[in-house]
This record gives structure tokens, C-alpha cells and sequence, in this order.
């Protein structure tokens, strides 16, 4: 199926391309082993005049260099010191935006990472949240600042497409030192699927 072309990557409102990417399907080729799933959870971080974003303020360092790159390559952190957390950088070179992928529905290589995940069987949790769905797609600092063009990251559209009123927009997880700006309703998630992460109505 195809590959969603840089185009995608690099239109400038971040805000509208975190809803388009839900749908999308989400795919990790690692070890030879083939994983992914259907996008069913997305934050936007909107550059520089983001509180939350961690480009606020044109922060530059060796962590957001990534971020300041043209669209269409992988953003992967590590929160707390323990969770991988893959993003899309979005926009036009020197425009760091980021798409925070939240949740997947699974569809492919569901062994694979019920075994990356230490799980028996399915549930929710193998992909609800992102340090939950970087680890079932063995996303981790080996994948950061990847083509997402390329063979070992990427995302395709097969041809899924939610109603407006599936989508809820929210405020974002975890952002509560970005003040005025952690209320902005720029969570979105598809409403009544499982393998979103709490918050979820």
C-alpha cells in the first residue's frame, strides 16, 4: 500500500494533520519481523510558540535538532528515562513541529509484540499509550530521525477514514508546565476505541 509522500509530511498546520493521521497505519520492519497497526490516538506540538512543544522558544539541542528538519522523518525520545516515544516531524525544514503517535489499534505481528510487550494475550495495553505501542513496534533511539519513506519506519494510508464525529479532541497528556497552552485541545483520539490511552470517554 502506499506510503504517505513528503507532501503530507509538510503542510503547515500541524493541528489538522494530527487528525488526518488517524486512520493511517503504522508500520515497524525490525529483526526482519514486520509490526504495525491502525493510528488511533495523536497529539500536535505546534514549534516554536508551543508551550509544551519541546522546540518552545526555538530551543535548539542535540535532542530537537531532529525536530527542525523538513517533514517526513521520525522523532523518538525518551521520556522519563524509560519510554521510547515516536513522533512525525511535520512542516518545512527549520518549522519543528511533531505529531506524537499516542495509541495504535494492532493489526500486524501481533506474536511479535505481544512477546516485545512480556504479554500472554491481547489486551488494550499492548499499544494503548506511546511508551506501550514504541515498545510492541521496537521503536527506540535506533529509529530516531529515520525516512519515513524508507524500509524500517513508516506509515501508509490504506484507505481508513474516520467520521468527524468518531474523532474527540482533548487536551493533551502530561503537559501541565506548558500552562495556558496544556488545555489546548489538540489530543485526538477516535472515540470508543480500546487502544486509546486513558483519558479516553
Amino acid at each position: 500500500m502506499p506510503k504517505l509522500p513528503y507532501s503530507f509530511y509538510q503542510q503547515e498546520d500541524v493541528v489538522s494533520l494530527a487528525v488526518q493521521l488517524l486512520g493511517k497505519q503504522l508500520f515497524t520492519l525490525v529483526d526482519s519481523k514486520l509490526t504495525g497497526g491502525t493510528i488511533v490516538e495523536t497529539e500536535a506540538y505546534n514549534g516554536i510558540i508551543d508551550k509544551a512543544s519541546h522546540a518552545y522558544n526555538n530551543r535548539f539541542t542535540p535532542r530537537t535538532a531532529t525536530m527542525y528538519e523538513a517533514g517526513g522523518i521520525s522523532y523518538v525520545y525518551l521520556c522519563y528515562g524509560i519510554h521510547h516515544l515516536f513522533n512525525v516531524v511535520t512542516n518545512t525544514k527549520n518549522n519543528p513541529n511533531a505529531v506524537l503517535i499516542r495509541g495504535i489499534e494492532p493489526i500486524e505481528g501481533l506474536s511479535t509484540m505481544l512477546e516485545r510487550r512480556n504479554m500472554q494475550k491481547l489486551a488494550p495495553r499492548i499499544t494503548a499509550g506511546p511508551g506501550a505501542l514504541a515498545k510492541a513496534l521496537a521503536i527506540d533511539k535506533n529509529l530516531n530521525a529515520k525516512d519515513l519513506l524508507g524500509d524500517e519506519i513508516w506509515i501508509e494510508d490504506n484507505g481508513i477514514h474516520f467520521k468527524e464525529d468518531q474523532i474527540i479532541a482533548s487536551p493533551r497528556v502530561g503537559v501541565a508546565y506548558a500552562e495556558d497552552h496544556a488545555l489546548l485541545p489538540w489530543r485526538f483520539y477516535i472515540k470508543g476505541n480500546k487502544y486509546v490511552s486513558k483519558p479516553n470517554s
